[in-house]
């Protein structure tokens, strides 16, 4: 039987999606606050990829002083409040806290963060100016996180920028790709409204580029190009039997689901095939959607996942069942699927029947959209090569970041990478 009943409306489904990290009230975020040892090396802070001062910023909040906490998290990380929610932090900057040496429980750094950004962010008060305009324009290709810091970095140091998504919603992965419990839709456009209206940035939805041509004209419009694209669709398995009807990619549920929420079709029996976060994240969504069984596959041992193991516990919490050391054979059925035939390791043949088959085996990325462009030389597997200081590829013009350069990490490093594309940007156009 299911662990959560079918949600039929809007207030079932946020009752079912609760966040993970609710929103701290001011008395929670005080006492929370005073815990802080403020660490003289800052263990917290050196494992931040953006190098946020965590002891500063905490400091600020047990002082009354909201606004500059906030001020502080900004002007190291212009996702300060997506990163607060969706950052694995019991990871990074929680998973280092000093107390846990103590067996005591970590400082809550992820919620005092969100705790200051959502009140700047809710108050709507600037804090940012534009700098002075320098004459020059930059574009930049996808509105993700990593576009977005670019784009925020650039607005400082005075450039016009024009950004290019595809899509019809900012925010690349935090709206479209992330679990509904970690971060509301309205709580991740807040944020990008937030920072548009600060700084003045313009976003061109459905612009996807599609040609060499459009390329091109991009190269003689603007003094330079930032590519944000981050990754493509789920990446075709060659499983027979991958084409029937009821087999999914993860990432294009997760975004029917963030866009469309209970509205969004989910079988009875579900398998979902991988062992990333995303297949948790898949998991735990089709669970509290009430799917009656839900299995997540996963061809290695438990120990080999590349998920945190913090997201397959809340899986399992959800309801869901792991099985490891299972390859998928075969997708079974007529034209719908019917079940999944899997081999074990030792040889062992078995099926799971099943009415709808969830791959989250990985994404593909965009080398073709890549090769439109000129001297722009890739790693092996298909990223774009980049000088690590300044994130400029091999053809001078472009700088890229996120995903597009790492494969695939979260979102505080392409907040990072976007940003010191952005100075790198300036240095090269200023040299």
């Amino acid at each position: 039987m299911a662990e959560y009943k079918r949600p039929e409306n809007e207030a079932e489904f946020s009752d079912n999606f609760k966040l993970k990290k609710p929103l701290m009230n001011p008395t929670q975020a005080y006492y929370e606050s005073s815990r802080c040892l403020y660490c003289y090396d800052a263990p917290c802070m050196n494992v931040c990829p953006t190098s946020i001062d965590i002891p500063l910023f905490i400091k600020q909040i047990n002082t009354g002083n909201v606004e500059g906490a906030a001020k502080t998290i900004y002007d190291s990380n212009w996702l300060g409040n997506a990163c607060a929610t969706v950052c694995p932090t019991g990871v990074l900057c929680e998973g280092s806290c000093v107390y846990n040496k103590r067996d005591v429980p970590p400082l809550q750094i992820g919620r005092l963060q969100n705790f200051a950004t959502r009140k700047l962010i809710d108050s709507g008060k600037k804090i940012y100016e534009p700098g002075k305009d320098n004459g020059k324009k930059v574009a930049i290709i996808g509105a993700g996180p990593a576009g977005i810091a670019c784009a925020c970095e650039l607005r400082l140091l005075g450039y016009t920028v024009d950004m290019f998504e595809s899509k019809e919603k900012p925010s690349g992965l935090i709206v479209y790709g992330i679990a509904p419990y970690k971060i509301t839709n309205k709580e991740a456009l807040d944020e990008v409204a937030y920072l548009e209206n600060q700084l003045g940035f313009s976003i061109k939805f459905n612009s996807q580029i599609k040609t060499k041509e459009e390329l091109k004209e991009l190269e003689r419009d603007y003094d330079a190009i930032f590519l944000g694209l981050g990754l493509g669709s789920t990446a075709y398995r060659n499983i027979p039997g991958e084409e029937k009807d009821g087999v999914l990619g993860g990432v294009e549920f997760v975004e029917d689901l963030r866009m469309n929420h209970h509205k969004t079709l989910v079988g009875n029996k579900v398998v979902v095939l991988g062992g990333g976060n995303t297949a948790m994240d898949v998991a735990s969504e089709c669970a509290r959607m009430g799917a009656e069984k839900v299995t997540l596959v996963y061809r290695g041992d438990r120990k080999k996942m590349k998920a945190y193991d913090f997201e397959y516990d809340l899986a399992i919490s959800s309801g869901v069942k792991g099985i490891f050391d299972a390859s998928p054979l075969e997708i079974i059925g007529d034209e719908k699927v019917k079940g999944v035939k899997f081999k074990r390791n030792n040889g062992e043949e078995f099926i799971i029947p099943s009415d709808m088959v969830i791959k989250a085996t990985g994404q593909a990325k965009q080398k073709d959209f890549y090769d439109m462009i000129d001297d722009l030389d890739l790693d092996s597997d298909s990223t774009i090569k980049v000088e690590q200081t300044t994130n400029q590829t091999t053809n001078k013009k472009y700088f890229a970041g996120g995903d597009a350069i790492n494969g695939g990490a979260e979102v505080v490093n392409a907040a990072y990478d976007g940003k010191i594309a952005a100075k790198g940007i300036h240095k090269w156009l200023n040299k």
